[in-house]
């Protein structure tokens, strides 16, 4: 995902953080508080500037911080709430040939495809469609604004998102290196029966990834780095079946899918689950 630009707000030192520093331990703690103060101030600065400005797109490319190695996401995210439709569809109009790559003019149709989320959230099904055309875009922070207005669906709906991304996952390998990565979210998987069917759907993409034709192009390369980290996500909410499926992959033999399996290895998600676990299967591949 996009990582957040910083903007250097200050905290004011009258600001009441309720925590009494003491130690290493206080001092982490305000810290983590000032922080979280810190994004909460930033968001609403936008919000509020937004409502005072006519004309948008001046502001969100000066604050979008492109070209550069981070987008703005919380700038992203206030302006998918306070946007309208007319608006969406006009920023999808900055496509590859006139906003390219980690241009500001990206940062535009960042905002248009995760705004329409608001829009498939509230039951627009239409923009599924949208959506899913915008899932093989060749600029990847646009293909991941696609994963970020899916999740606002699974946010209000995830019965909904979970039939449209079973869909998805037969699709192109960017059609489903988006829906592996829109259900990766932790937010999404507090229900053990939905993180059980990610894990089933998951299951499926990597069965197809088996021998393929296309172990050398861009869009399975995308898709193979994307499920490095996927899996390790969706196991922590359902360790049992997922340890179970990780397992089977582990001792296939493709040596691509074995790859995929050893990176979900590495993350210290899995180690915090089971430590004793993760070291058998990264010293003993076999088992």
């Amino acid at each position: 995902m996009i990582a957040s630009r910083s903007v250097g707000l200050k905290v004011s030192k009258s600001t009441n953080i309720g925590i009494v520093s003491g130690g290493m331990m206080g001092d982490k703690m305000v810290g983590k508080q000032i922080h979280k103060e810190n994004r909460m101030n930033k968001t609403e600065i936008y919000r509020q500037t937004l409502k005072k400005l006519t004309d948008w797109e001046p502001y969100l490319m000066q604050e979008s911080g492109l070209p550069g190695p981070r987008g703005n996401l919380e700038l992203a995210q206030v302006v998918a709430d306070e946007g309208g439709r007319e608006l969406f569809e006009h920023f999808l109009t900055y496509t590859p040939e006139v906003a390219p790559v980690n241009s500001p003019q990206e940062f535009l149709a960042f905002c248009g495809v995760v705004g329409l989320g608001k829009f498939l959230a509230a039951g627009d099904d239409s923009i599924l469609a949208t959506l899913r055309s915008h899932a093989s875009d060749p600029r990847w922070r646009t293909r991941e604004a696609v994963a970020m207005a899916l999740q606002r669906l699974g946010k209000k709906n995830m019965g909904k998102l979970l039939e449209a991304m079973e869909a998805w996952s037969t699709g192109n390998w960017y059609e489903k290196r988006a829906a592996a990565a829109t259900l990766a979210e932790p937010v999404l998987l507090h229900n053990e029966t939905d993180a059980v069917r990610v894990l089933h759907i998951l299951d499926g993409m990597t069965d197809s990834m088996e021998d393929s034709v296309d172990a050398r192009s861009e869009s399975f390369r995308v898709f193979q780095k994307g499920l490095g980290y996927c899996w390790s996500v969706v196991v922590v909410a359902a360790p049992l079946e997922g340890k179970r499926l990780m397992e089977k992959w582990l001792t296939c033999d493709d040596r691509i899918i074995c790859r995929v399996m050893q990176e979900n290895l590495k993350k210290n998600r899995l180690v915090r689950l089971d430590a004793v676990w993760v070291e058998r299967w990264r010293t003993n591949p076999l088992g």
